[in-house]
């Protein structure tokens, strides 16, 4: 409250976040050129795959129903999503680099406006944008991921994907190991099978040894012919030999015939509760699905660290126009990609942690976003 000539008068704190005109201006932009890019990079998309795959569409005759609803209907989605954070970057980078040449970015930093202030808008849509895709990655996409892949499966692959496994290794339950020389999918068997039981010290309780394990899809267990099974037992050895016998492992026969697309099926919390069972495993193909959760994790965030990198990096006119802010924006798109596929192989075929591996790009870029932070205009 404040006295002036006499009178009283209040004066209201005013929020500096409260929504004004030129947030709804941007945000408009901001969400009107990220789809309209989106719709445009899709159907690109949609016309190059059609056309490579029209051959193997007309040869198996699959239905046109089947082509729209059950392959494109669920390719759409899966592709938007897996490259989002870049179809943001190009958006901001174009919208902002043409506010920019039309000089709107100065007048509303003449207006009072700090640069901090302005970048309020463009969170709150990337916000938006992220939880969008983080809840179409991990909760909608892999059904339609299901059926896509078997449309695929159907009408477009000529070859089975199925191939036999060699030396299997796995951890069936604590202090449980099997092994196998080898897996034929479609017999469903394995050669040269055993399962081995240690006690907490280490030292080995049983072996069961086989020529040959057979899946029986009515018992839904594993039986192995010609057994060969040792108990130790009190410093003695009990052997047993048969014909046959059932066992009680807890590995399926697709569990070694899943395609690495198989990956993309699971919601977050199936992909959770199947990388705690290949851990438990001790399986192989554990890093491939650490990779996938820490991927849908990571790519929300790039989201927010590349709309910084756009907004910094076009808000300033500069002499070669939109075409000079683009192609920088270009460069900076390829070589995240670049960054994220070599941190995914060098995990899966070196040491490199899962967890870090999806991270580095964003870590890397965010360096990036702060240095252009700091040399934005204010």
């Amino acid at each position: 409250m404040e006295r002036f000539n006499g009178k009283k008068t209040f004066r209201t704190a005013i929020n500096p976040l409260r929504p004004k005109l030129i947030d709804t201006y941007i945000i408009r932009k901001f969400l009107g050129t990220f789809f309209g890019a989106l719709a445009l990079i899709l159907t690109i998309a949609v016309v190059f795959d059609f056309a490579e795959k029209i051959d193997n569409f007309m040869e198996k005759e699959a239905p046109v129903r089947a082509i729209i609803f059950d392959y494109y209907m669920n390719f759409i989605p899966y592709f938007a999503t897996l490259f989002a954070p870049l179809f943001v970057f190009i958006s901001v980078i174009f919208f902002t680099s043409k506010m920019a040449v039309n000089t709107e970015i100065i007048a509303i930093l003449n207006s009072g406006m700090s640069f901090r202030r302005m970048m309020w808008p463009y969170i709150q849509s990337s916000l938006f944008i992220a939880i969008f895709t983080f809840v179409l990655t991990n909760f909608v996409i892999p059904s339609s991921n299901l059926k896509r892949i078997d449309f695929e499966d159907k009408y477009y692959r000529s070859v089975s994907r199925k191939k036999t496994q060699e030396n299997i290794h796995r951890m069936v339950f604590k202090n449980v190991y099997v092994y196998m020389g080898s897996y034929n999918p479609i017999s469903q068997s394995g050669r040269n099978f055993t399962i081995e039981k240690f006690d907490d010290n280490g030292r080995l309780e049983s072996k069961l040894s086989s020529n040959t394990v057979t899946y029986d899809t009515a018992k839904q267990k594993w039986t192995a012919l010609n057994y060969y099974l040792r108990v130790i037992k009190d410093n003695e050895e009990i052997i047993t030999r048969g014909k046959q016998i059932d066992t009680t492992l807890t590995i399926k026969p697709t569990d070694f015939s899943r395609d690495p697309g198989f990956v993309g099926t699971m919601t977050y919390r199936e992909l959770n509760d199947y990388v705690d069972l290949l851990r438990m495993q001790g399986s192989d193909e554990l890093k491939l699905f650490l990779i996938e959760k820490h991927r849908r994790i990571a790519n929300p965030f790039a989201v927010f660290i590349l709309t910084f990198i756009g907004v910094t990096l076009s808000c300033k006119k500069v002499r070669g126009g939109i075409g000079m802010n683009i192609g920088i924006g270009l460069v900076l798109s390829f070589s995240y990609i670049l960054f994220l596929q070599f941190a995914s192989q060098f995990s899966l075929k070196g040491d490199l942690d899962p967890m870090l591996a999806m991270w580095i790009p964003n870590i890397l870029y965010s360096v990036i976003a702060i240095i252009l932070y700091e040399l934005a205009p204010k």
